[in-house]
């Protein structure tokens, strides 16, 4: 006996959920889970890469902010999903059902890799600077040698990792100024032969520093209560 075709109510908005979900379902927590799937739904299909904050997916999903990083890292360290950048993250091939077009390429004009190494550059906290006309020509110098892209926003992670490790042993200090600060770091991290799963963590322990250097400075600018008379 023929079976009846099945219809799709809505040809848009779904995703193709096989066995990778399935295989996702018993490794994840049910956190974990919620985050994956709405990440499956709203990942572009032909690279399976997601460009969103936490704070923006703590609004799609109702979900706090501090739970959604808890499930990222998660994700992150059981080996479903790993972070390009902070606000870019990739579910890997054994859970994505689609077939992947190749990645672009790295910025190979000079004007792109400037414009990429200065928003890796001014999105951190504890960097409090304009982009300066001596930061751009060290950019120029990178490019030239050439130093991929790559190994610069790590040289800059590594760099900030180890500001915030400093700023919270003393609970205060200076922030980053110029880009020039990272100078020793970028012919260091060229040069290191370390896998990409050390740089993952890498950069889940800048997220976890950074935050509470935010949470530090939010808890102790707040005014001192007044004793009642």
């Amino acid at each position: 006996m023929n079976m009846p075709r099945m219809h799709l109510k809505q040809r848009g908005g779904w995703f193709a959920a096989g066995h990778q979900v399935a295989c996702a379902l018993t490794l994840l927590s049910d956190a974990a889970f919620k985050v994956f799937v709405w990440m499956c739904l709203h990942a572009e299909r032909n690279q399976g890469t997601l460009h969103s904050t936490a704070a923006q997916m703590s609004l799609a999903t109702g979900k706090a902010e501090t739970e959604i990083m808890t499930s990222i890292e998660e994700l992150v360290r059981k080996g479903v999903c790993h972070r390009i950048s902070d606000t870019m993250i990739e579910i890997v091939d054994r859970f994505w059902p689609y077939e992947r077009v190749p990645s672009p390429e790295p910025p190979a004009s000079l004007p792109a890799y400037v414009a990429r190494v200065r928003q890796v550059f001014l999105q951190r906290v504890c960097v409090r600077c304009a982009f300066t006309a001596a930061d751009e020509k060290l950019v120029v110098e990178l490019f030239r040698k050439p130093v991929p892209i790559e190994n610069v926003e790590r040289a800059i992670l590594l760099g900030c990792l180890r500001k915030y490790a400093a700023l919270l042993n003393h609970g205060h200090g200076t922030p980053i100024t110029t880009l020039h600060y990272f100078t020793d770091l970028f012919e260091e991290v060229n040069q290191l032969e370390i896998s990409s799963q050390y740089w993952e963590y890498v950069g889940y322990k800048l997220r976890d520093l950074e935050q509470r250097w935010r949470n530090y400075r939010s808890e102790h600018s707040r005014p001192a209560p007044q004793e009642t008379k």
